[in-house]
C-alpha cells in the first residue's frame, strides 16, 4: 500500500485523525499563507485605534497599541510551528541517536546513558528546566529552541532505547548479524526502519508539548524578542486588559488550543491505528455501520 492510500485509509476510519489532520493543516495554511491573508502589519501601530473590538475593520479587534490581532495570530502561527518542528527535531534525532546506540551497545554504556543521564533529565519537570535554560540563556527564538532540545530529548532517548532492546533480538536481526552485517547496517538498515513508527508519533504529540512550552516562555518575557508575535507574549500583554479588551485574551488563547489539540488529536488517532488490534476494531466498526 503506497503511502497516500495509506493516509486516506487512517483518514476514513478515525474520526479523531480526521478532526487533528483538519485543525493541523488548517494551522499549517495560515502560518504558511500569512504575508497574503493577514489584512494589516502585525507590527504597525495604530494608537488611534487601540482596544478596539472585533469588527469589520479589525477581525480580532486591535490591542493597546492598535495592532491588528487577526494579523498578530496569523504571524504567531508561524512562530509556533517554526519553534515546534525545530524542536521535535533536534530532540528526535538527539534523542534517536543517543538512545539506539545505548539499546544496541549495551554494558556499561547502557547503563550510564539511562541511569545517569536519561533520569537525570527526567528527573526535573520539563518546563521547569526549560525555564532555567531559557532564563540562563537570554530571550530569543534560538534559544528557545536550544532550550526545549535540552530539555526534551530525554524522552525520546527513552523510548528509541527500549524499541532497539526489543527488535535487536529478533530472529531476522540475530540472522543479519551471523552473516557479517557491520554495526552501522545492523543499526541503519535493520534497527532503525522497525522502531521508528513511535518514534514519529511521539513526536506528532511532542508538537503539542513544544507549541505549549514556547507560548509558555513567550508570556514570561523568555521567548521571541518583540516586535515578533508569538502567541504566549500577546497573552502577556492582554493580562492588564482582560477585562476591558477581553478578546486580547480569546483569540490567543484560542490559537494555542487548537494546535495543541489538533496535534494531539493527530497522534493519539495514530498510534491507535497502528495497533494492529485498535485498527481492526475501528475498521469492523466502520463495515457494521
Amino acid at each position: 500500500m503506497s503511502a497516500a492510500a495509506a493516509v486516506r485509509n487512517f483518514l476514513r476510519h478515525s474520526l479523531l485523525g480526521r478532526l487533528g489532520f483538519a485543525a493541523a493543516a488548517l494551522l499549517l495554511a495560515a502560518a504558511l499563507l500569512a504575508p497574503w491573508i493577514a489584512p494589516a502589519d502585525p507590527a504597525a501601530q495604530n494608537l488611534a485605534a487601540r482596544l478596539e473590538s472585533p469588527g469589520a475593520g479589525h477581525w480580532m479587534g486591535t490591542d493597546e497599541l492598535g495592532r491588528d490581532i487577526a494579523a498578530r495570530v496569523l504571524y504567531g502561527a508561524r512562530i509556533s510551528l517554526f519553534v515546534a518542528v525545530s524542536v521535535v527535531c533536534g530532540c528526535g534525532l538527539t534523542g534517536l541517536a543517543i538512545g539506539m546506540l545505548a539499546g544496541y551497545a549495551g554494558g556499561w554504556f547502557d547503563r550510564i546513558v539511562n541511569v545517569v543521564l536519561i533520569n537525570a533529565f527526567l528527573s526535573f519537570p520539563g518546563v521547569l528546566l526549560a525555564i532555567a535554560f531559557a532564563a540562563f540563556l537570554g530571550p530569543g527564538i534560538g534559544k528557545v529552541i536550544l532550550a526545549l532540545v535540552v530539555t526534551g530529548w530525554a524522552g525520546y532517548a527513552r523510548l528509541a532505547r527500549a524499541q532497539v532492546l526489543k527488535v535487536k533480538e529478533l530472529e531476522y536481526v540475530l540472522a543479519a548479524r551471523s552473516l557479517g552485517a557491520s554495526h552501522a547496517r545492523l543499526l541503519l538498515r535493520h534497527l532503525l526502519p522497525n522502531i521508528l513508527q513511535p518514534i514519529l508519533i511521539q513526536g506528532t504529540i511532542g508538537m503539542a508539548g513544544a507549541i505549549l512550552a514556547e507560548s509558555t516562555l513567550s508570556f514570561l518575557g523568555l521567548g521571541v524578542l518583540a516586535p515578533v508575535p508569538s502567541w504566549g507574549a500577546m497573552l502577556n500583554d492582554a493580562r492588564s486588559h482582560l477585562f476591558d479588551a477581553p478578546h486580547m485574551v480569546v483569540f490567543p488563547a484560542l490559537a494555542v488550543m487548537t494546535a495543541v489539540l489538533a496535534f494531539n488529536l493527530l497522534g493519539d488517532a495514530w498510534r491507535d491505528w497502528l495497533d494492529p488490534r485498535t485498527r481492526a476494531h475501528l475498521q469492523s466498526l466502520d463495515l457494521a455501520r
